[in-house]
C-alpha cells in the first residue's frame, strides 16, 4: 500500500525530460547577458576593493617621484588625514564608469571565444587545449580595450572628465595611451585568463572535482593576476604616463618615445616597473577577487533562471 502512493513519481519524469531542451535553449539565451552583468559586478567589486592601492600606485606612476614602500603608505596616510576615509576612494566613481564596461565586456567576449574556439578545434563544452586558452583570453582582452578606453583616472568625479576634456583637452585624450593599452592587454588578459583557466583544469583532473571552492578560486585568480600583471607592468606604465600626459604637462606622443624618456630619467627598474611591488599586493587580491566573484555570481544566476524555469 505505502509503495502504491510513489507511483506518479515516475510520470514527473516524462515532463522533465521533454522539456531538458528547451531549457538548454533558455540558459544559451540567458549566457551572454548574465556573463555581461556578472563581469560588470566583478569589476566593480574588485577594483573598489582596491582602490586605495590603485590611486598611489597611479600617482607614483605618472610622477617622476621614486617608489617605495614606505613613501606609498606614507601618501596614503597623509592622504586619510587630509581627506578622511573616503579621501582614499577618490575618483572611484569616473573608475567604475571605465571598469565595469570593461570589466562586462571582457568576460562576456572571453566566454564567447572559449565557446567558438571550442567548436572550431573540437573541445566544446570541455576546457580548452592550450593555445586557444591564450588565444580566448588575449581576444577578450582586445576587445575589451577597444571598446573602453578612456583616460579617467586622474580626475576627481566623472563630471569632471567631460567637463574638463570638452573645454580643454579634446576629444583626442578619451584615446591617448590606446596602442600601449591594446599592446599591454594582450600578454595581459592571455596570460591571466591562461593561468586561470589552467589551474582550474589541473585543480578538477587532481581533485574530480568541478566546481573549486571560492577560496581556491581566490588563490587561482591572485596567481594569474601576479602572472599576467608583472609581464605586461612596463606597457602599464607607459599608458599612465600618455593618458595623463595633459593633466601633468609632459609631452609623452609615442609608446617607444615614452619608454626611451622614461628610461633615460628614471632607469629601467626606477621607471618602467615603479610601483610593481604595490601591484604584487593589489593585482593578486584584484584578480582573485574578480575571477571568483564572477565565478559564483554566474553560477548562481544560472541556479536562478533553472529554479524560474522549472517553477513555470
Amino acid at each position: 500500500e505505502g509503495r502504491g502512493t510513489s507511483v506518479p513519481g515516475p510520470l514527473r519524469l516524462t515532463p522533465f525530460s521533454t522539456t531538458t531542451t528547451s531549457f538548454s535553449d533558455l540558459r544559451t539565451r540567458w549566457t551572454a547577458l548574465d556573463s555581461l552583468l556578472c563581469g560588470a559586478f566583478a569589476g566593480a567589486v574588485a577594483k573598489t576593493v582596491i582602490a586605495p592601492l590603485d590611486r598611489t600606485k597611479i600617482i607614483f606612476q605618472v610622477s617622476s617621484n621614486r617608489f617605495s614602500a614606505k613613501e606609498a603608505f606614507r601618501l596614503i596616510y597623509c592622504t586619510y588625514m587630509k581627506d578622511g576615509l573616503l579621501g582614499l576612494w577618490r575618483g572611484n566613481s569616473a573608475t567604475m564608469v571605465r571598469v565595469m564596461p570593461y570589466a562586462a565586456i571582457q568576460f562576456c567576449s572571453h566566454e564567447q571565444y572559449k565557446k567558438h574556439l571550442g567548436g572550431y578545434y573540437g573541445y566544446q563544452g570541455k576546457a580548452l587545449p592550450p593555445v586557444p586558452r591564450l588565444l580566448a583570453g588575449s581576444l577578450a582582452g582586445t576587445t575589451a580595450a577597444m571598446m573602453a578606453v578612456t583616460a579617467k583616472e586622474m580626475y576627481s568625479n566623472i563630471m569632471h572628465v567631460f567637463v574638463r576634456i570638452s573645454q580643454e583637452e579634446g576629444v583626442r585624450t578619451l584615446y591617448r595611451g590606446f596602442t600601449p593599452t591594446i599592446l599591454g592587454v594582450i600578454p595581459y588578459a592571455g596570460i591571466t585568463f591562461f593561468t586561470y583557466e589552467t589551474l582550474k583544469k589541473l585543480h578538477t583532473e587532481k581533485t574530480k572535482r568541478s566546481h573549486p571552492y571560492p577560496y581556491e578560486r581566490l588563490a587561482f585568480g591572485a596567481c594569474a593576476g601576479l602572472i599576467g600583471q608583472s609581464a605586461s607592468y612596463p606597457l602599464d606604465v607607459v599608458r599612465r604616463r600618455m593618458q595623463t600626459a595633459g593633466v601633468t604637462g609632459s609631452s609623452y606622443v609615442t609608446v617607444l618615445g615614452t619608454m626611451r624618456e622614461i628610461i633615460t630619467r628614471e632607469g629601467v627598474v626606477h621607471g618602467l616597473y615603479k610601483g610593481l611591488s604595490m601591484n604584487w599586493v593589489k593585482g593578486p587580491i584584484a584578480v582573485g577577487i574578480s575571477f571568483t566573484t564572477f565565478d559564483i555570481t554566474h553560477s548562481l544566476l544560472f541556479k536562478l533562471h533553472q529554479m524560474s524555469y522549472f517553477t513555470h
